[in-house]
């Protein structure tokens, strides 16, 4: 199944799949090598977490192999005076300005201010000028947002 991707999402996967290989498979190999080093494995509470570690590791790699292997490019069109996939925009409401960038459910990183397209908010902004509001219901009730800007 296909997972679409920006250019620039789809090389921050890559930087990550290759940082896992070259660094963190090495870093995990030397804690069981040492942890191994102090004796009987069965109560070694050290070796354990190390093979989780390595077990969890495997798996991010996996998945970024598959994500990286079945990606396709969505190519970030012209930037226009609407909202969409790929713009920054800033808006305000009673909380105050807060700035988020419309990405793919891909590369949703919350912390980054980077939401979906695909979700209650970052859906409700599609398509919007500079100027316009947008209400959404949220479990504290309704909110009303203005975009400020499109970037």
């Amino acid at each position: 199944m296909a997972k679409y991707f920006t250019k620039k999402g789809l090389e921050k996967l890559e930087k990550e799949l290759d940082f896992l290989k070259k660094n963190k498979r090495k870093e995990i190999s030397e804690r069981i090598r040492q942890a191994a080093s102090f004796g009987d494995l069965k109560e070694n509470a050290a070796y354990d977490d190390a093979k989780d570690s390595q077990a969890f590791l495997e798996g991010r790699i996996s998945e970024l192999e598959e994500a990286i292997r079945s990606a396709m490019i969505v190519e970030e069109s012209e930037k226009t005076d609407k909202v969409q996939i790929s713009s920054t925009i800033k808006v305000s409401s009673d909380d105050g300005e807060e700035k988020y960038q419309i990405v793919l459910q891909e590369e949703v990183n919350v912390m980054e201010g980077k939401i979906s397209y695909q979700s209650p908010l970052g859906s409700s902004f599609l398509g919007k000028k500079i100027g316009e509001t947008v209400k959404i219901e949220t479990p504290s009730g309704e909110k009303i947002y203005k975009i400020v800007e499109i970037s």
